[in-house]
């Protein structure tokens, strides 16, 4: 099933997240804890069950990776105004000092993966992933 779509879209994933993932570990970064330094990036706190949602991990495995996060000063947790049962997480001044020096690094890789499909192509490309996936 060599043009099966998951397998596809796995194997762009992974081809495109690993040449990301290793310039972010030049920074001390690893791949989980810059999916959430990036979901974080624009300082919206977001409650925990939605953050794994967009990282695509389970939440207990999210609580851990916060809890590193917390410890190492990039994250931290507040409550919600409205509910106590739900914990936000946003991210802290030096998670958004590492952030700010990734961002670019990250948008200078996609320009790169997007270059051959050209303006019109890399719209349509994200046009059809968010689609697909529903936002």
């Amino acid at each position: 099933m060599e043009g099966y779509l998951p397998a596809l879209l796995a194997q762009a994933h992974d081809r495109i997240a690993s040449e990301f993932h290793a310039v972010a570990a030049e920074h001390g970064v690893g791949p989980s804890e810059w999916r959430v330094l990036a979901t974080l990036a624009s300082g919206e706190a977001t409650g925990i069950s939605r953050l794994a949602q967009i990282i695509v991990m389970k939440q207990p495995t999210v609580t851990r990776l916060l809890d590193r996060m917390q410890a190492a000063g990039h994250v931290q947790r507040v409550p919600h105004d409205g509910d106590r049962r739900i914990t936000l997480v946003s991210i802290t001044e030096r998670g958004q000092q590492l952030t700010d020096k990734l961002v670019p690094l990250a948008l200078e890789h996609e320009a790169r993966v997007l270059a051959p499909f050209g303006a019109e192509g890399a719209d349509a490309l994200k046009l059809s992933l968010r689609q697909l996936i529903g936002v």
